[in-house]
């Protein structure tokens, strides 16, 4: 079952964004990934401002881990040329840290040590109002959840970026990911089964035949095929030129029902923008000349960046790094890592759940209260607003 959200207010001085491991993370692990295996590239790069708030705005690949907007990130970062500066902020869901399993791998607290800010209204007027650059997921959970049946189909957009982009007067880029839907095509999903899934265990949709295959192996549940992926970012777009009634303008930001019109609008407008993409860039989804040609560069490590290889590359780079900055002296990796089996075992999330209950920190958390557990693990809701920002 879900756990009941925790909210912890954090100022800005104590964002757990951790810049090192991200360049760690990326150097050791993301870029192989990205670069030989999904052979991502990323285009338009050119609209988006150096400076001041703007809000990218990118469909969802409709897969149970959202492979796209991982890829999407570490893309962005790179074409920025690294650094905090270049480092713009996606808006993800709490539910994807409130429970283990919708962590890459369980590890904990990974989603905000990774940049990501919690997707609250208030998080994302005060990301804005602080001139941050955000990446934006307007189709929301429904995205993620929509399946392989409903690829490219855009779900409903959640209006509040419409709002927030009027108030601060924010371009909206549209962002494009092609391919991406074909990460996993066994990932079929339906509305009964997820309003099921949500209200009895917690999980916000439940993809069939991939969740009886996840449950048997739990390694496929964070299984990604080889998809091409590609992403555009199209023109700025903006919200007060361009939508607002001239009797709302005067507001500075449209009302509740005019901000879901709006927001319908530019649904579709980029739905017939991702319809031209894919049918000039989707045709051969997976590419596997490319990757042929891609693997066959690469020594040493390509099981390691194949998904069989991914618990144990996600895994190991994380403790290795924690290790390494708390002094922890490892002389058998093995020995430390002997709970990764887990992901290979048939129905091994029982085996991992113990392990995650019976082995001491930092690899467990037996003898930690709740609230210490939530606080290592990070599955609370987090709150960037500072105590004069709570009645805005």
């Amino acid at each position: 079952m879900i756990s009941r959200p925790r909210y912890s207010n954090i100022t800005a001085d104590e964002d757990p964004v951790d810049f090192e491991y991200l360049e760690s993370f990326y150097r050791e692990v993301s870029s192989w990934i990205i670069t030989y295996y999904y052979r991502a590239s990323l285009y338009g790069f050119k609209h988006i401002p150096g400076k001041g708030p703007v809000i990218l705005a990118s469909n969802h690949s409709g897969n149970a881990f959202p492979h796209d907007s991982f890829v999407l990130d570490q893309l962005l970062w790179q074409s920025g040329g690294f650094g905090e500066e270049a480092k713009i902020k996606p808006l993800y869901s709490p539910k994807l840290a409130i429970n283990w399993w919708m962590r890459p791998f369980g590890l904990d607290n990974w989603w905000r040590k990774f940049g990501a800010v919690d997707q609250t209204y208030i998080n994302f007027d005060r990301t804005l109002a602080r001139g941050s650059r955000v990446i934006y997921y307007p189709e929301g959970i429904p995205g993620i959840g929509k399946g392989f049946n409903r690829r490219y189909q855009l779900q409903r957009f959640q209006p509040s970026f419409v709002k927030l982009a009027a108030r601060y007067n924010v371009p909206i880029l549209p962002v494009y990911g092609i391919n991406a839907e074909w990460i996993n095509p066994a990932n079929l999903t339906f509305r009964w089964i997820d309003a099921l899934s949500s209200r009895l265990l917690g999980i916000p949709f439940l993809p069939v035949p991939l969740f009886i295959v996840a449950i048997i192996f739990p390694f496929f549940f964070y299984f990604g095929f080889p998809c091409n992926m590609k992403f555009f970012i199209g023109k700025p777009i903006s919200v007060r030129d361009g939508f607002i009634s001239e009797e709302k303008k005067s507001a500075g930001e449209p009302d509740r029902e005019e901000a879901e019109i709006i927001a319908d609008k530019i649904r579709q407008e980029m739905q017939k923008e991702l319809d031209t993409l894919t049918r000039k860039y989707g045709r051969r989804p997976y590419d596997f000349a490319s990757l042929f040609r891609a693997f066959r560069n690469l020594k040493g490590r390509r099981w390691l960046t194949s998904p069989f290889g991914w618990p144990i590359l996600f895994t190991r780079h994380y403790r290795d790094y924690h290790d390494r900055k708390e002094n922890r002296n490892i002389p058998n990796r093995w020995l430390r890592d002997w709970d990764l089996i887990g992901y290979y075992l048939p129905f091994g999330w029982i085996f991992l759940a113990l392990f995650r209950k019976l082995r001491k920190p930092p690899y467990g958390n037996r003898g930690l209260s709740k609230t210490e557990k939530a606080q290592k693990e990070g599955s609370f809701v987090w709150s960037i607003a500072r105590e004069s920002d709570i009645d805005r």
